[in-house]
């Protein structure tokens, strides 16, 4: 009887090969990079572009407007969750996209429930500016 040897897998890596940076390396890496993925959104997904554009009207109005500091932090904390939540939705899509673009039921799931999940952000910021703004602008 002969001994079949079985060749030992190649080890798979437990971390990322490009986690290594530590300290304020990893800071300005991390930098750049967030900045790069901000720019591919802003290149990339006209909602993103929609976003800041509405960010860029909202936002100055949560500042001159006369309220609290925790409802000035709401006003503009919704703003930046919806844009916060749709870079997450575009980076699901993009893995997704990134495996296959066949159409299967598990990636429009997953595709439909980012969309849900940035929907319920939209519907979030809208209750926030409706609750805060109007008694804010109201005289007396």
């Amino acid at each position: 009887m002969v001994d079949r040897v079985t060749p030992i897998p190649e080890a798979i890596p437990e971390e990322s090969p490009f986690k290594g940076k530590r300290g304020l390396a990893r800071i300005v890496h991390a930098l750049f990079n967030s900045l790069a993925g901000l720019a591919d959104a802003w290149r990339h997904e006209s909602a993103f572009r929609q976003e800041i554009l509405l960010a860029a009207v909202l936002v100055p109005v949560a500042c001159l407007v006369h309220v609290s500091p925790v409802e000035r932090a709401l006003l503009i904390g919704s703003v930046l969750l919806v844009m916060i939540v749709e870079l997450l939705n575009t980076s699901v899509e993009a893995a997704i996209d990134r495996i296959s673009f066949d159409h299967h039921s598990l990636s429009k799931r997953a595709k439909d429930i980012g969309s849900a999940a940035v929907f319920v952000a939209l519907v979030l910021l809208a209750v926030v500016w409706a609750l805060i703004l109007p008694p804010a602008l109201s005289p007396g």
